[in-house]
C-alpha cells in the first residue's frame, strides 16, 4: 500500500476525517462545476421555432460522419429544427455540414456533455419534443415520426406515463436480446458463448455486450446476414406488417437515440452538471434520465417497428467497429 493510501485510510478511519474528506469532496465538486458554468458557447442559430429538435452530439468519428448524417438529413421531416453539437471543442467539418442542411451549430468551451445539452435546449425556447442522437447511431425512414407517435399512444391510451421514447436498437444492452427474440436467434447467438445472455446495463452484469467487439460485429451481421440491413429489418416490423409493437425497459437504458419532452426535462431539472462518469459527465445524463424514470413512475419504451443501427459502444468497440464501418460500408449508406 502507498503512503497516501496509508494516510487516507487512517484520516478515513473516524468520523472527523471521513467528515474532513467529504467536505474536500465537496469543495472540489463544487469547484469544478463553477468551471463548468463559467465557460463560453457559440450557436450559429438557423432554427425555425419549431416546438420539435433534434440534438446531436458529435465531434470524435468523423470517418462515420456522412453515412450518419446522410441518413439524418433523408429522413428528419421539414418541421423539425435540428442542432449539431460539439462539446468542448469547434469542428469546421461539421460546421459546414450544419450549414449544408440549413442547421443549427452549437459548440461549448468547456466539455461536458451535460452541459452542451441543456444549453442546445435553452437555444430552442419553442421546442416541446427533444430528440437526441449520437454520431454513431444510423437511423432508419420513420424514426421521427414513430418516437413522437408512440410517445402520444402510449401516454393518451395505456396504463404508462412514458419517461423517453427509442427505437429498437441493435447494439444495446437491452435492444439486442429483443432484437433477436423478434428473429428467433436467441439459440444461434447463445452458441457464441460471447454474453451472458441477460438483459444487463453493460456494468454490473453481462458486461460483454459494451466490452467486446465481437458482440457488436455479431449485431451487425458478421454471421446471421438478417442483421446486415437495418433498413430491411425496420419495412419487416413495420405497422403495415406487424402492427403497433413496443416493450417497456426495465434496466437503464442507453439513450444514444432517444425522444423525450421538455417538460420531462424540466422535472428532472435539466441534464446534472455532475462527473460520475468522469471529467465529462460521460454518462451522467444517461444515469440521470433513467432515475427520473424509474423514481418518478414513469417508463423507458422501446418502440419496436423502427430499427436504428447502433455502431458500437466507446472505449473497447470503438477502434474494430470503425474499421468494420470503413469495410462493410454499403451496410451503412442511405440506399438510394
Amino acid at each position: 500500500m502507498s503512503l497516501k493510501n496509508t494516510v487516507y485510510d487512517a484520516v478515513n478511519s473516524n468520523k472527523f476525517g471521513k467528515a474532513f474528506l467529504k467536505a474536500r469532496r465537496d469543495l472540489r465538486g463544487d469547484e469544478a462545476v463553477r468551471a463548468i458554468q463559467s465557460g463560453t458557447h457559440d450557436f450559429v442559430d438557423r432554427s425555425k421555432g419549431s416546438d420539435k429538435l433534434c440534438i446531436i452530439l458529435a465531434g470524435y468519428k468523423p470517418t462515420l460522419w456522412e453515412d450518419v448524417f446522410g441518413r439524418i438529413a433523408a429522413y428528419v421531416p421539414s418541421d423539425v429544427d435540428v442542432c449539431v453539437m460539439t462539446s468542448g471543442l469547434v469542428n469546421e467539418e461539421l460546421k459546414q455540414i450544419a450549414a449544408d442542411h440549413d442547421w443549427s451549430y452549437l459548440s461549448t468551451s468547456v466539455n461536458h456533455l451535460s452541459v452542451v445539452q441543456n444549453i442546445a435546449i435553452e437555444c430552442h425556447p419553442r421546442a416541446k419534443w427533444i430528440y437526441k442522437l449520437d454520431e454513431d447511431m444510423f437511423l432508419t425512414k420513420g424514426f421521427f415520426e414513430a418516437m413522437l407517435d408512440t410517445y402520444k399512444e402510449l401516454e393518451s391510451k395505456t396504463l404508462y406515463k412514458p419517461a423517453f421514447v427509442s427505437p429498437l436498437i441493435n447494439v444495446s444492452c437491452y435492444g439486442h436480446l429483443r432484437l433477436l427474440d423478434k428473429l428467433n436467434l436467441l439459440d444461434d447467438f447463445r452458441n457464441t458463448g460471447l454474453t451472458d445472455m441477460k438483459y444487463s446495463d453493460g456494468l454490473h452484469h453481462n458486461r460483454q455486450v459494451i466490452s467486446e467487439p465481437k458482440v457488436a460485429r455479431y449485431m451487425w451481421g458478421e454471421s446471421q446476414p438478417v442483421l446486415r440491413d437495418i433498413d430491411a429489418l425496420t419495412e419487416r416490423f413495420s405497422i403495415e406488417n406487424e402492427g403497433f409493437q413496443y416493450s417497456i425497459c426495465p434496466i437503464r437504458y442507453s439513450i444514444g437515440a432517444i425522444l423525450f419532452s421538455r417538460d420531462a426535462w424540466n422535472e428532472f431539472g435539466h441534464f446534472p452538471l455532475t462527473f460520475v462518469g468522469g471529467p465529462y459527465g460521460l454518462g451522467d445524463d444517461e444515469e440521470h434520465i433513467c432515475n427520473y424514470a424509474c423514481f418518478t413512475g414513469r417508463v423507458m419504451v422501446v418502440n419496436e417497428n423502427i430499427v436504428v443501427g447502433h455502431l458500437g459502444y466507446g472505449g473497447a468497440q470503438t477502434k474494430t467497429m470503425v474499421e468494420y464501418h470503413a469495410n462493410h460500408r454499403d451496410q451503412f449508406k442511405l440506399k438510394a
